[in-house]
């Protein structure tokens, strides 16, 4: 496939409102720009009604109106898509989405040609929003990191891809995933089976994760000769991780001992992700969650670093984000209300 080069350059004299701003973008080769327009136009209906700007195909290039802010957006969101197609990759839904949230993020918009990527076995995954993206970072230049924020932020999904990449490179020789087993309001201390069967359906997202960044026969083989390791957090009492990638899902649902055991697993040439949602946990009133403590003690060390995730950075169905921020805005009320009684 041929690469697709594009230019944009912002023209104001014959903007149709005083406020507005015309951008004219170019691109070299056309052939691929179906593949930028979607179905039926579907992916310009999408940018123009997210960014409130007017988008209008000429040949080769594009016509854009729309406020200056708008249409800077605009443009780094092409200049996103079209780096994917240049990379062989497919374009979605989901990567437009995720390009206009990556274009809130200023910082990135003089530099759309050094987009962050994850290579694995069978994809190259990119960030679909700024805090993603800090995400992704901090793990790449720390030796820890915690990930904290509400279901969706892709969290678990971007560390076991980080994880993927890790081996694919060689820059660790194992992968070791784990999980507290607290059930989230419900008994399953009765469930049949030997120790695997009991724990599997606790750490199933995490082979999910694994399922879609690796081929089935290799993860399978990864985890017969223990390249992979998925194991409960009691297991990891007594031992030490070295060049290993490891991951801690569900980490909000660990004790203070818990967390203080786990985080002293880490070994020479190993790094450490720890995820959690805050707002999900599910211990005893009384029990202080070892996420929370951690963050809080770990905070001003070098080398460990802590991403927070917001519902922005929710890459689900959109009713997920709406249903965080419901929820979110119910208890805060509730913790006001207490308050003034």
């Amino acid at each position: 496939m041929p690469p697709v080069n594009s230019t944009g350059t912002l023209q104001t004299k014959a903007a149709t409102h005083a406020n507005d701003f015309n951008v004219i973008k170019s691109f070299d080769d056309n052939r691929r720009l179906p593949l930028l327009f979607g179905q039926h136009d579907e992916y310009l209906k999408i940018i123009e009604h997210q960014l409130q700007v007017a988008i209008t195909p000429r040949g080769n290039k594009l016509a854009i109106r729309g406020s200056k802010s708008a249409c800077k957006r605009t443009l780094f969101v092409f200049d996103n898509l079209v780096n994917r197609i240049s990379n062989q990759l497919d374009v979605t839904i989901g990567d437009v989405k995720g390009a206009i949230r990556m274009s809130m993020d200023t910082a990135q918009h003089h530099q759309p040609d050094q987009l962050i990527q994850i290579k694995t076995h069978r994809k190259i995954i990119s960030p679909r929003s700024p805090g993603q993206a800090k995400y992704i970072s901090a793990i790449g230049q720390n030796e820890l990191v915690f990930g904290s924020g509400p279901a969706g932020t892709g969290k678990s999904y971007l560390a076991v891809a980080c994880a993927a990449q890790a081996l694919l490179e060689g820059k660790v020789e194992r992968i070791i995933f784990s999980r507290p087993a607290v059930e989230a309001g419900e008994n399953l201390g009765f469930l049949p089976g030997d120790m695997k069967e009991k724990v599997d359906p606790y750490l199933r997202p995490l082979y999910d994760a694994l399922y879609d960044v690796m081929p089935h026969t290799k993860v399978e083989n990864y985890i017969a000769d223990g390249t992979i390791e998925i194991a409960p957090l009691a297991f990891m009492r007594g031992r030490t991780l070295a060049s290993s990638f490891i991951i801690l899902d569900e980490a909000q649902n660990t004790t203070r001992q818990q967390m203080k055991m786990f985080l002293t697993r880490l070994g020479e040439g190993s790094h450490m992700v720890i995820n959690g949602d805050p707002s999900q946990v599910d211990l005893p009133d009384n029990v202080v969650s070892g996420l929370a403590d951690a963050t809080g003690l770990l905070e001003n060390v070098e080398g460990i670093s802590h991403i927070k995730l917001t519902e922005e950075d929710i890459v689900r169905h959109p009713l997920v984000s709406k249903i965080v921020k419901a929820y979110d805005n119910a208890h805060q009320g509730t913790r006001t209300r207490g308050a003034r009684n």
